[in-house]
């Protein structure tokens, strides 16, 4: 079984070049920060290629569907970075999961309507074309990829199972809410308490570096709001407001993608491990050689 990617072998290439202090050091290691930010996103990036490129140039009268060729492309994809060791079998079992979980949900906001479908597909299940359940493993594989090619490490992290119960809250307010209380103003202030004093540690070269988790979150999800406007102009799926033309979604559906965050980013923490800066300060000073005594004055 494949245990690393290509990009592991790329990665400790890069980190192992030896660049002078000063902007050339800042400018590497900016370059090699985008790197490892575009390997991380190359599934999602793959995936909205694929959906601007079908809505400019595919036929409208062509044999099979646009959803159904937007099937065969992710499944095309995964196979191809498997097999060309782009990426290694534990991330495409991530996501796997997120297609899941992605689909469950998918399933049951289409029947209550929060967005639809508006193009046919042969390859669907009930509503909800398949490709679909892709969008949501490629916010699964980015988590996954960025966590391993930054080498995430987290302080001041709570109990791993007050957050296990906090991403089964958030996922569960995404179907109860439609006939009972919307608590996510509640969930929003649990995430606050649990993380507010939670550090994200990330390695671009040689050296961690680390910003608030929680920013961290917003970041992400405020990407992700961006590649769903991206999305809905596509026309992958359209909001109730968009039946008469596209317009941009609206900011309040920042809140919902940044609850998701939480949820992704929970169960990618059931496979990967979350990890102790103090570990890293260890084995970096392993690595560092030894400062020479100083010596007696006479």
């Amino acid at each position: 079984m494949i245990r690393n990617s290509r990009f592991e072998f790329v990665r400790n290439q890069l980190e192992r070049v030896a660049i002078s202090p000063g902007w050339p050091r800042f400018l590497f290691e900016f370059a090699v920060f985008v790197f490892k930010q575009g390997w991380a996103c190359l599934f999602g990036a793959l995936m909205l290629a694929a959906l601007l490129g079908t809505h400019f140039w595919w036929p409208v009268d062509a044999p099979l569907h646009r959803y159904d060729a937007l099937t065969l492309f992710a499944i095309a994809v995964q196979v191809a970075m498997l097999a060309f060791c782009l990426e290694t079998p534990r991330e495409a079992s991530v996501i796997l999961i997120f297609h899941l979980v992605g689909t469950v949900m998918e399933l049951f906001k289409t029947s209550a309507g929060s967005w639809t479908y508006p193009e046919p597909a042969l390859l669907r299940i009930g509503e909800v074309p398949l490709y679909s359940g892709f969008m949501y493993a490629a916010v699964g594989s980015y988590i996954a990829r960025v966590w391993r090619g930054f080498d995430f490490r987290f302080s001041h992290y709570p109990p791993k199972w007050s957050t296990f119960g906090l991403a089964a809250a958030i996922y569960v307010n995404f179907f109860t809410h439609h006939w009972l209380f919307d608590v996510r103003w509640i969930l929003f202030a649990a995430t606050a308490l649990l993380f507010w004093r939670s550090r994200v540690w990330f390695r671009p070269l040689d050296r961690h570096r680390s910003m608030p988790l929680l920013l961290g979150f917003l970041f992400v999800a405020s990407f992700i709001w961006f590649a769903e406007n991206i999305g809905t102009f596509a026309g992958a799926w359209a909001y109730p407001d968009q039946s008469a033309g596209w317009k941009l979604v609206p900011l309040a559906k920042l809140g919902s993608w940044y609850l998701l965050m939480i949820i992704s980013f929970v169960l990618v923490s059931l496979m990967t491990p979350v990890a102790a800066p103090d570990d890293v300060s260890i084995n970096a000073a392993r690595r560092l050689p030894r400062a020479k005594p100083a010596r007696r004055a006479r």
